[in-house]
């Protein structure tokens, strides 16, 4: 038996007391939440406060687990070779403790954004449903699964 190849991922919707999200500019991605790949042997609020803390120089504590997604298209990187498995990603509510917003080799820009404001910068279909589960949020945990590739496709969604 061969075993599966998923990427597991985390993504952090952070807001501040103000009622303002943070997001952060990649390069490839446009506006997002921070976030990003679980590596081999961290658990995934350690590999949340990481990527969080890495992408935007915000230190967060790790609230609720908002949604879980799986990206079922396998596709081609930037690099048009490397194929990219299936993901399954988790999404936290986090909020800010401690840091100042700074740039990485990942990001281009990071700001905090007023809440009704987030998605007129996030282009992303897959992105903007993930945010809208936040805006949603009723204590229940949602799943989603969707396609990116070749086009957006909401295949389920539901609350679990």
């Amino acid at each position: 038996m061969k075993m599966p190849t998923h990427i597991v991922a985390v993504g952090g919707i952070i807001e501040n007391n103000e009622g303002f999200i943070l997001l952060v500019k990649t390069h490839h991605g446009g506006w997002v939440f921070p976030g990003g790949q679980v590596e081999v042997g961290e658990n995934l609020i350690d590999a949340l406060k990481k990527e969080i803390k890495e992408e935007s120089g915000i230190d967060v504590e790790v609230s609720n687990l908002l949604n879980v997604s799986s990206n079922t298209s396998i596709y081609k990187w930037y690099d048009n070779v490397t194929d990219v498995p299936t993901k399954v990603i988790l999404d936290f509510i986090c909020y800010p403790i401690s840091g100042e917003l700074t740039t990485s080799e990942e990001t281009s820009e990071v700001r905090w954004v007023e809440k009704s404001k987030v998605l007129d910068l996030i282009t992303a279909p897959a992105i903007r449903s993930r945010y809208q589960k936040y805006l949603d949020f009723n204590g229940r945990v949602h799943y989603m699964e969707y396609a990116t590739k070749p086009q957006f496709d909401l295949k389920l969604n539901q609350t679990i």
